[in-house]
């Protein structure tokens, strides 16, 4: 008995860290695009957020989740051409433009969920007209073998998706012409330019990409994981996600690992709830491994550098 219910305590944990890695995942894959093609995107968290927002919108109104999604995609989208706009056409700062972006998404959201639905602090639908939720799939004979069914069983679609949108994020960046753009927008624009290609436009597309990648990590928050719209309900995942890509410096593979990682320290903080330890303390767990992971990522460039050469 004692071993059955610590099997289901550790397959819930497993379970809840793909859940929690998800919109992680999710928005450093997009990011990837955008660290690809030279633009340090540190607007990630807002085109997260105001995708949550965009995708309860739009489901609501609809009373259809795939409607939602569209929808999210959508308000991603708007501000990933307010960021290009910005940086690309007027040559702001991408620093400073990404930091206006974060706040200015948080107030707008916020006053908008007020503005609409009258509700301060979270919107959960209403008794005659909830929000649409994102169906889950169940696998029917994977599902019944012990922890397996933990990565397999009650997941929402766009779970069921993210590998096969890693998979294609390896093939369109690593064995295509767009990819080869992409890597020299970043790290060779001259020679792009010279051969004819608009480094603009390599940009541009990348932030539409990152924006589709964000929209759906932020529709899965909001009408797929918790069924609500929240204030400031991306909390930080985007800034964890631009801490994977550059720890592993835009590795598809290597942000799954980090993104299951950092899921995996918020589920152990959900469940360490449950025994009593104080939220604020469970809630810091995701950034504290963030930090973790950034210091051992330094350590390691430190021992890697020739001597005598300075690091940044």
């Amino acid at each position: 008995m004692i071993v059955g219910t610590a099997l289901r305590s550790f397959e819930g944990l497993l379970s809840g860290s793909v859940s929690a890695a998800a919109p992680i995942l999710l928005a450093a894959l997009g990011g990837m695009y955008t660290y690809y093609s030279g633009i340090f995107n540190i607007a990630m968290e807002a085109m997260m957020l105001a995708g949550a927002f965009g995708a309860v919108v739009a489901a609501h109104g609809s009373q259809n989740w795939f409607v939602g999604v569209l929808g999210a995609v959508f308000a991603a989208g708007i501000l990933a051409a307010i960021f290009a706009l910005f940086v690309l056409v007027l040559g702001t700062d991408e620093f400073v433009t990404g930091i206006a972006l974060n706040l200015a998404t948080v107030g707008a959201t916020t006053f908008l969920l007020r503005r609409i639905y009258k509700r301060a602090g979270a919107f959960s639908g209403t008794t005659d007209r909830p929000i649409p939720a994102m169906p889950k799939i169940r696998v029917p004979v994977v599902g019944n073998v012990p922890v397996l069914r933990s990565f397999t069983a009650g997941h929402t679609v766009v779970e069921w998706m993210i590998p096969l949108l890693i998979a294609g994020s390896v093939v369109l960046v690593f064995r295509t012409r767009f990819g080869l753009r992409l890597r020299s927008a970043g790290w060779n624009p001259a020679s792009l330019e010279a051969s004819g290609v608009s480094t603009r436009r390599v940009r541009a597309q990348s932030l539409a990409l990152c924006a589709v990648f964000c929209g759906l990590g932020g529709a899965f928050l909001s009408i797929g994981y918790l069924q609500l719209f929240g204030e400031n309900m991306s909390n930080g995942r985007g800034w964890i996600s631009l801490a994977a890509i550059v720890l592993v410096q835009g590795s598809p593979l290597g942000i799954a690992a980090l993104a299951l990682l950092f899921g995996f320290a918020g589920s152990l903080g959900l469940k360490a709830q449950s025994i009593d330890v104080p939220p604020q303390f469970t809630e810091m767990l995701p950034y504290l491994a963030t930090l973790i992971a950034l210091f051992v990522y330094a350590r390691r460039r430190r021992r890697l550098r020739p001597s005598g050469v300075p690091g940044g």
